[in-house]
Protein backbone atom coordinates (compact mmCIF):
# COMPACT_ATOMS: atom_id res chain seq x y z
CA UNK A 1 0.00 0.00 0.00
CA UNK A 2 1.41 3.40 -0.80
CA UNK A 3 1.82 5.73 2.10
CA UNK A 4 0.01 8.88 1.16
CA UNK A 5 2.26 11.81 1.46
CA UNK A 6 1.73 14.52 4.68
CA UNK A 7 -0.51 17.29 4.29
CA UNK A 8 0.94 20.45 2.82
CA UNK A 9 1.00 23.32 6.07
CA UNK A 10 -1.30 26.20 5.74
CA UNK A 11 0.55 29.16 5.04
CA UNK A 12 0.95 31.81 7.64
CA UNK A 13 -2.30 32.88 8.70
CA UNK A 14 -2.00 36.72 10.18
CA UNK A 15 -5.61 38.24 11.42
CA UNK A 16 -6.42 41.29 13.08
CA UNK A 17 -8.87 42.34 15.88
CA UNK A 18 -10.14 45.33 16.90
CA UNK A 19 -11.89 46.38 20.15
CA UNK A 20 -12.88 49.05 22.77
CA UNK A 21 -14.18 46.91 25.47
CA UNK A 22 -13.20 44.29 27.79
CA UNK A 23 -16.19 42.00 26.53
CA UNK A 24 -15.53 43.03 22.95
CA UNK A 25 -11.32 41.82 23.43
CA UNK A 26 -12.86 38.34 25.62
CA UNK A 27 -15.62 37.67 22.64
CA UNK A 28 -12.33 37.67 19.87
CA UNK A 29 -9.75 36.34 22.00
CA UNK A 30 -11.71 33.28 24.11
CA UNK A 31 -12.75 31.62 20.69
CA UNK A 32 -9.48 31.76 18.79
CA UNK A 33 -7.77 30.30 21.91
CA UNK A 34 -10.42 27.58 21.84
CA UNK A 35 -9.95 27.35 18.28
CA UNK A 36 -6.28 26.62 18.73
CA UNK A 37 -7.05 24.49 21.98
CA UNK A 38 -9.03 22.26 18.85
CA UNK A 39 -6.48 21.96 16.40
CA UNK A 40 -5.33 18.60 15.79
CA UNK A 41 -1.09 18.23 16.05
CA UNK A 42 -1.04 21.46 17.22
CA UNK A 43 0.62 22.36 21.37
CA UNK A 44 -1.44 24.70 23.80
CA UNK A 45 -1.63 28.84 22.09
CA UNK A 46 -0.48 31.44 23.92
CA UNK A 47 -1.70 34.54 24.71
CA UNK A 48 0.31 37.83 24.97
CA UNK A 49 -1.38 40.65 26.52
CA UNK A 50 -1.65 43.30 28.66
CA UNK A 51 -1.63 41.48 32.52
CA UNK A 52 -5.82 43.37 32.88
CA UNK A 53 -6.72 41.39 29.77
CA UNK A 54 -4.83 38.23 30.77
CA UNK A 55 -7.06 38.23 34.07
CA UNK A 56 -10.04 38.55 32.06
CA UNK A 57 -9.03 35.38 30.07
CA UNK A 58 -8.73 33.35 33.34
CA UNK A 59 -11.93 34.23 34.39
CA UNK A 60 -13.50 33.38 31.00
CA UNK A 61 -11.74 30.20 29.97
CA UNK A 62 -11.63 28.75 33.28
CA UNK A 63 -10.80 25.37 33.43
CA UNK A 64 -8.80 25.86 29.82
CA UNK A 65 -6.34 28.11 31.56
CA UNK A 66 -4.06 26.16 32.44
CA UNK A 67 -3.33 24.82 29.10
CA UNK A 68 -3.08 28.06 27.37
CA UNK A 69 0.52 30.28 28.03
CA UNK A 70 -0.49 33.63 29.36
CA UNK A 71 2.29 35.86 29.00
CA UNK A 72 2.35 39.64 30.01
CA UNK A 73 3.09 41.28 26.86
CA UNK A 74 6.19 43.97 28.06
CA UNK A 75 7.94 40.67 28.97
CA UNK A 76 7.62 39.58 25.22
CA UNK A 77 7.64 43.38 23.71
CA UNK A 78 11.47 44.25 25.18
CA UNK A 79 12.68 46.71 22.46
CA UNK A 80 12.52 47.23 18.83
CA UNK A 81 10.34 45.50 16.00
CA UNK A 82 13.52 43.16 15.28
CA UNK A 83 13.46 42.03 18.87
CA UNK A 84 10.12 41.44 18.49
CA UNK A 85 11.01 39.15 15.48
CA UNK A 86 13.67 37.24 17.17
CA UNK A 87 11.37 36.64 19.92
CA UNK A 88 8.55 35.01 18.12
CA UNK A 89 11.28 32.67 15.97
CA UNK A 90 12.78 31.62 19.03
CA UNK A 91 9.26 31.04 20.30
CA UNK A 92 8.22 29.13 17.30
CA UNK A 93 11.50 26.98 17.29
CA UNK A 94 10.90 26.14 20.85
CA UNK A 95 7.01 25.39 21.12
CA UNK A 96 5.39 25.39 18.21
CA UNK A 97 4.53 22.40 16.54
CA UNK A 98 5.67 21.05 13.07
CA UNK A 99 5.62 23.77 10.89
CA UNK A 100 5.42 26.41 13.26
CA UNK A 101 1.76 25.06 14.17
CA UNK A 102 0.42 27.44 16.96
CA UNK A 103 -2.02 29.69 17.93
CA UNK A 104 -0.78 33.16 19.27
CA UNK A 105 -2.88 35.91 20.31
CA UNK A 106 -0.80 38.90 20.56
CA UNK A 107 -1.27 42.86 22.22
CA UNK A 108 1.84 45.33 21.42
CA UNK A 109 2.60 47.19 23.75
CA UNK A 110 0.78 50.84 22.62
CA UNK A 111 0.09 53.21 25.48
CA UNK A 112 1.63 55.62 27.00
CA UNK A 113 4.18 53.57 29.64
CA UNK A 114 5.50 52.65 26.96
CA UNK A 115 5.90 56.12 25.07
CA UNK A 116 5.17 55.18 21.47
CA UNK A 117 6.70 58.23 19.50
CA UNK A 118 5.42 58.22 15.92
CA UNK A 119 8.55 57.10 14.61
CA UNK A 120 8.26 54.03 16.64
CA UNK A 121 4.91 53.30 15.28
CA UNK A 122 6.15 53.33 11.89
CA UNK A 123 8.58 50.72 13.07
CA UNK A 124 6.34 48.73 14.52
CA UNK A 125 3.46 48.93 11.51
CA UNK A 126 6.23 48.17 9.57
CA UNK A 127 7.02 44.87 11.69
CA UNK A 128 3.66 43.65 10.91
CA UNK A 129 3.93 44.00 7.07
CA UNK A 130 7.02 41.89 7.06
CA UNK A 131 5.96 39.68 9.08
CA UNK A 132 3.62 38.32 6.17
CA UNK A 133 6.81 37.53 4.36
CA UNK A 134 9.35 36.85 6.91
CA UNK A 135 6.68 34.05 8.40
CA UNK A 136 5.06 32.89 5.26
CA UNK A 137 6.49 29.66 5.33
CA UNK A 138 5.24 28.79 8.91
CA UNK A 139 1.76 27.36 9.45
CA UNK A 140 1.12 30.00 12.84
CA UNK A 141 -1.96 31.35 13.25
CA UNK A 142 -1.96 35.02 14.59
CA UNK A 143 -4.35 36.99 16.49
CA UNK A 144 -2.95 40.84 16.81
CA UNK A 145 -5.02 42.59 19.06
CA UNK A 146 -5.58 46.30 18.84
CA UNK A 147 -7.37 48.21 21.79
CA UNK A 148 -8.45 51.50 20.28
CA UNK A 149 -8.48 52.77 24.55
CA UNK A 150 -5.08 52.28 24.13
CA UNK A 151 -3.57 52.10 20.48
CA UNK A 152 -5.59 54.64 18.58
CA UNK A 153 -7.59 54.93 15.78
CA UNK A 154 -4.57 55.84 13.70
CA UNK A 155 -2.90 53.12 14.31
CA UNK A 156 -5.18 50.60 13.98
CA UNK A 157 -5.94 52.18 10.73
CA UNK A 158 -2.66 51.84 9.87
CA UNK A 159 -2.41 48.29 11.07
CA UNK A 160 -4.89 47.31 8.84
CA UNK A 161 -2.82 47.50 5.57
CA UNK A 162 -0.89 45.03 7.40
CA UNK A 163 -3.10 42.34 8.26
CA UNK A 164 -4.55 39.98 5.22
CA UNK A 165 -8.43 40.50 5.22
CA UNK A 166 -8.82 43.41 6.75
CA UNK A 167 -10.27 44.99 3.29
CA UNK A 168 -7.55 47.53 3.50
CA UNK A 169 -4.15 45.21 3.35
CA UNK A 170 -1.10 45.82 0.58
CA UNK A 171 1.56 44.43 -0.44
CA UNK A 172 3.81 44.51 2.06
CA UNK A 173 6.96 45.22 0.27
CA UNK A 174 4.67 47.86 -1.09
CA UNK A 175 3.75 49.18 2.31
CA UNK A 176 7.32 49.03 3.72
CA UNK A 177 8.51 51.19 0.54
CA UNK A 178 5.85 53.75 1.43
CA UNK A 179 7.34 53.79 4.84
CA UNK A 180 10.95 54.50 3.84
CA UNK A 181 9.75 56.86 1.32
CA UNK A 182 10.24 59.34 4.40
CA UNK A 183 13.58 61.12 3.56
CA UNK A 184 15.69 60.92 6.68
CA UNK A 185 16.76 64.22 8.24
CA UNK A 186 19.94 65.71 7.23
CA UNK A 187 22.66 65.18 10.00
CA UNK A 188 23.74 67.70 12.68
CA UNK A 189 25.66 70.64 12.58
CA UNK A 190 27.65 69.04 15.23
CA UNK A 191 27.76 65.46 13.15
CA UNK A 192 31.43 64.23 13.38
CA UNK A 193 33.01 63.02 10.21
CA UNK A 194 35.05 59.65 11.75
CA UNK A 195 38.72 58.60 9.97
CA UNK A 196 39.69 54.95 9.96
CA UNK A 197 39.83 53.08 11.37
CA UNK A 198 36.38 53.25 12.22
CA UNK A 199 35.49 50.83 15.35
CA UNK A 200 37.69 52.49 17.36
CA UNK A 201 36.30 56.06 16.04
CA UNK A 202 32.86 55.22 17.30
CA UNK A 203 34.16 53.29 20.31
CA UNK A 204 35.74 56.66 21.43
CA UNK A 205 33.23 59.14 20.12
CA UNK A 206 30.29 57.73 21.84
CA UNK A 207 32.27 57.69 25.24
CA UNK A 208 32.72 61.13 24.49
CA UNK A 209 28.75 61.78 23.59
CA UNK A 210 27.67 59.97 26.93
CA UNK A 211 27.65 56.41 26.59
CA UNK A 212 29.02 53.98 29.12
CA UNK A 213 31.97 51.77 27.77
CA UNK A 214 29.99 49.22 28.21
CA UNK A 215 27.50 50.32 25.59
CA UNK A 216 29.48 52.36 23.74
CA UNK A 217 31.56 48.94 22.78
CA UNK A 218 28.02 47.44 22.07
CA UNK A 219 27.48 50.12 19.44
CA UNK A 220 31.12 50.14 18.25
CA UNK A 221 29.45 46.18 17.63
CA UNK A 222 26.29 46.87 15.38
CA UNK A 223 28.17 49.52 13.56
CA UNK A 224 31.11 46.90 12.65
CA UNK A 225 28.29 44.02 11.41
CA UNK A 226 27.03 46.75 9.56
CA UNK A 227 29.93 47.77 8.00
CA UNK A 228 30.74 44.33 7.04
CA UNK A 229 27.02 44.07 5.37
CA UNK A 230 27.62 46.83 3.34
CA UNK A 231 30.76 46.68 2.08
CA UNK A 232 32.92 49.79 1.38
CA UNK A 233 31.64 53.11 2.66
CA UNK A 234 31.84 56.77 1.71
CA UNK A 235 31.60 58.17 5.05
CA UNK A 236 30.61 57.25 8.38
CA UNK A 237 28.91 60.08 10.97
CA UNK A 238 28.14 60.35 14.56
CA UNK A 239 26.42 62.38 16.67
CA UNK A 240 23.82 62.81 19.72
CA UNK A 241 23.85 62.54 23.26
CA UNK A 242 23.36 59.05 25.56
CA UNK A 243 21.16 57.09 25.17
CA UNK A 244 20.72 58.04 21.46
CA UNK A 245 23.82 58.19 19.87
CA UNK A 246 24.21 57.91 16.06
CA UNK A 247 25.94 56.34 13.58
CA UNK A 248 25.61 57.24 9.90
CA UNK A 249 26.81 54.87 7.08
CA UNK A 250 27.00 56.29 3.63
CA UNK A 251 27.87 53.23 1.39
CA UNK A 252 28.28 53.08 -2.46
CA UNK A 253 25.81 50.05 -3.14
CA UNK A 254 22.41 49.83 -2.22
CA UNK A 255 20.90 47.29 0.16
CA UNK A 256 17.64 46.98 -1.60
CA UNK A 257 16.17 44.39 0.22
CA UNK A 258 13.74 45.23 2.77
CA UNK A 259 14.14 42.05 5.01
CA UNK A 260 17.48 42.93 5.18
CA UNK A 261 18.35 42.52 8.73
CA UNK A 262 14.72 41.27 10.03
CA UNK A 263 15.65 37.43 8.78
CA UNK A 264 16.71 35.14 11.59
CA UNK A 265 20.21 33.82 10.99
CA UNK A 266 19.75 29.38 10.39
CA UNK A 267 22.98 29.56 13.02
CA UNK A 268 24.07 31.77 16.15
CA UNK A 269 27.46 31.97 13.82
CA UNK A 270 26.43 35.30 11.97
CA UNK A 271 28.01 35.36 8.07
CA UNK A 272 29.15 39.08 6.87
CA UNK A 273 25.92 39.36 5.07
CA UNK A 274 24.20 38.92 7.91
CA UNK A 275 25.35 41.66 10.36
CA UNK A 276 22.87 43.68 9.96
CA UNK A 277 20.43 41.12 11.88
CA UNK A 278 23.02 41.96 14.88
CA UNK A 279 22.68 45.84 14.25
CA UNK A 280 18.88 45.52 14.54
CA UNK A 281 19.22 43.77 17.84
CA UNK A 282 21.36 46.03 19.42
CA UNK A 283 19.93 49.24 18.31
CA UNK A 284 16.71 50.92 18.54
CA UNK A 285 16.16 52.20 15.35
CA UNK A 286 17.76 51.45 12.11
CA UNK A 287 16.70 53.57 8.86
CA UNK A 288 17.95 52.31 5.33
CA UNK A 289 17.45 54.69 2.46
CA UNK A 290 18.50 53.52 -1.12
CA UNK A 291 19.12 56.17 -3.86
CA UNK A 292 20.65 55.93 -6.86
CA UNK A 293 24.21 56.86 -5.66
CA UNK A 294 24.07 53.94 -2.88
CA UNK A 295 22.43 53.69 0.32
CA UNK A 296 22.33 55.50 4.04
CA UNK A 297 22.35 53.09 6.75
CA UNK A 298 21.33 55.12 10.13
CA UNK A 299 21.84 53.43 13.76
CA UNK A 300 20.41 54.76 16.79
CA UNK A 301 21.51 53.38 19.79
CA UNK A 302 18.65 53.90 22.51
Amino acid sequence: MTARPAPTPAPFDHRMGVFGADDEFVAAAVPFLTEGLGAPGEPPPAAIAAPAKLDLLRDALGSDTKEVALIEHTDWYTGSAANAVAQGAGYLAAQAGPGGRVHLLMEPVWDGRAGRSARETTEWIRYEALANLLFAPMATTVLCAYDTRTAGEAIVEAARRAHPGSGVYEDPVRLTAELDAVPLAPPPPDAELLREPYADAVRSRAVARGLTRVDAELFTEAVTAALGTLGPVTAVRLWGEAPACVCELRAARRVGDPLAGFVPPPTPELEPEQGLWFTRQVCAYVDVRDDEHGATVRLQYG
